[in-house]
């Protein structure tokens, strides 16, 4: 029997793709209220796996407005119109919601960037909605996603992971107490080739007085864990070195600044201007030939410092390396390239939105057919399709963990 899924704020469907290729999940239905990840989420679930009623089950919408959500909204000018999350569902039982609020407002480095530190964004509080939708459809488990950041996150003088337990035990859902010691995993650890730190919150619904749901927490976090690959690390070598090389051209144009012929979807490389591309060639370069006079943090700032006259709280630039795991791909991906610099120094570039999604383990065939801007980010707002099918692969057997350890 598969696991009937409902997931919120699905983005692209980097945790939908994964949870689908693990074979155990059903996915009821997916909410996601920015258009261009609606559209790559739809096509990946028609063409790949071959889902007829994709438009019908992925709601363009504003969780915020959670009782139309559930209930149906007609004519709306932005968002159409749908019956809603309870009709789409009908009689079948929700087994799982799963999703994560957009991350921008717990990320350390948006905080560092925002100078009220994101206490003012909205999207600090878009998991109240999640809360609202698990209350009505009172699913067995939550799989909640975020970032690092949320774990230090205080926009209210209130930790915010403080006041998500707080929500979801309001509605009868317990959270693991010490969420730092074993909700934290970084995506290097699962065979994806980046370094990228998430918080994976499980939360449970208490069905039973006297079971011990901290101690299910536990074996669950365990079992979690387990999964963790042990063997050599993945490697940014590993992820795109078999992908063409692409090279300045001369004489380039804003259409045409590198040799951009290959059909792989997504695999080309943005325009940068000269002084960007012999800095590129100068870091890379400097790796290559083991100098090494730039890989301080401090260098960095000075460097940039040196050819643009503006200081910046954090380095600007990072040259991947071939033989390690990526830093983190983030969605800041869509502004800049800077962090992100292509090891080989005669291609003098950033990384492309192909080379983007194989760093985050997506499949070549998972089509990103938007604006170069808008797939750099839901790119890199996604969940790591592999670790997704990982957790997929486990959901059946959390279940009955939970099952067993309610009778006994």
């Amino acid at each position: 029997m598969k696991i009937n899924n409902i997931e919120l704020f699905a983005g692209a469907g980097g945790l939908v793709d994964g949870l689908e290729q693990s074979g155990n999940i059903q996915l009821l239905s997916a909410v996601e209220w920015l258009k261009p990840q609606v559209r790559t989420l739809v096509n990946r679930l028609e063409n790949k796996y071959n889902i007829q009623d994709a438009k019908e089950i992925v709601l363009n919408f504003d969780i915020q407005r959670t009782e139309e959500l559930i209930n149906g909204w007609s004519n709306d000018e932005e968002f159409g119109s749908s019956p809603g999350l309870a009709k789409i569902v009908g009689n079948k039982e929700v087994h799982m919601i799963s999703g994560g609020p957009p991350c921008q407002a717990y990320s350390l480095a948006g905080r560092v960037r925002d100078n009220n530190g994101m206490k003012d964004d909205y999207r600090n509080f878009l998991f109240e909605s999640y809360i609202k939708v698990v209350e009505y459809f009172q699913p067995k488990i939550i799989l909640f996603e975020n970032v690092e950041g949320i774990l230090s996150a205080i926009p209210t003088g209130e930790k915010i992971t403080s006041l998500i337990k707080q929500g979801f035990n309001n509605i009868g859902y317990e959270i693991i107490d010490d969420l730092r010691k074993n909700a934290l995993f970084d995506m290097s650890d699962f065979g994806v080739p980046q370094k990228r730190k998430r918080v994976i919150i499980i939360g449970v619904r208490r069905d039973n007085q006297s079971t011990d749901y901290q101690e299910i927490l536990k074996q669950i976090y365990s079992l979690i864990h387990n999964l963790s690959t042990h063997q050599q690390t993945k490697t940014v070598r590993d992820a795109i070195s078999d992908l063409p090389p692409l090279y300045p051209v001369e004489n380039p144009t804003r259409t045409k600044a590198y040799t951009n012929d290959s059909s792989i979807n997504g695999h080309s490389s943005r325009f940068h201007n000269e002084r960007d591309k012999e800095i590129f060639k100068m870091l890379a370069k400097d790796l290559e030939e083991g100098t090494n006079k730039y890989t301080s943090t401090n260098a960095l700032k000075e460097l940039y410092f040196e050819v643009t006259g503006k200081k910046s709280n954090v380095h600007k630039y990072f040259v991947l390396r071939w033989d390690e795991p990526s830093n983190t791909i983030p969605a800041h991906l869509k502004k800049d390239g800077l962090r992100h610099i292509h090891p080989d120094p005669s291609q003098s570039r950033s990384i492309t939105v192909r080379e983007a999604a194989r760093l985050q383990t997506f499949d070549d065939d998972f089509m990103f057919n938007e604006s170069q801007m808008n797939n750099f980010e839901m790119i890199g707002n996604a969940v790591p399709p592999l670790f997704a099918k990982k957790i997929g692969e486990i959901i059946p057997s959390i279940l009955k963990l939970i099952k067993d350890m309610e009778k006994a």
